[in-house]
């Protein structure tokens, strides 16, 4: 989802990286919002929506808490910002 903005609002919208190892397929998603200078940032870092859970080495169910700070980790090193960049950049 793209929203373009204009000039009294930012361009905002929602990414959805996913990946799959030919028997699973794993996502996450994320809202987006335009800052000055041609910036992007997330939203709000701790409402990530995916699929994916993670266990502990004992095999319990992170708390969502802990879950948050691993798909930030994630998404951290995902060129996702250049995308939505090069997205906008197509709609001038």
């Amino acid at each position: 989802m793209l929203v373009p903005g204009d000039a009294k609002h930012p361009a905002l919208g929602q990414t959805l990286w996913q990946g799959d190892d030919g028997f699973t397929r794993a996502g996450v998603a994320w809202d987006w919002v335009s800052m000055p200078a041609g910036v992007v940032a997330m939203v709000d870092p701790m409402a990530l929506i995916t699929n994916v859970q993670f266990l502990t080495a004992e095999g319990e169910v992170l708390a969502p808490f802990e879950s948050a700070r691993q798909l930030n980790e994630i998404v951290h090193t995902l060129p996702w910002q250049y995308e939505v960049q090069r997205a906008l950049s197509g709609l001038h």
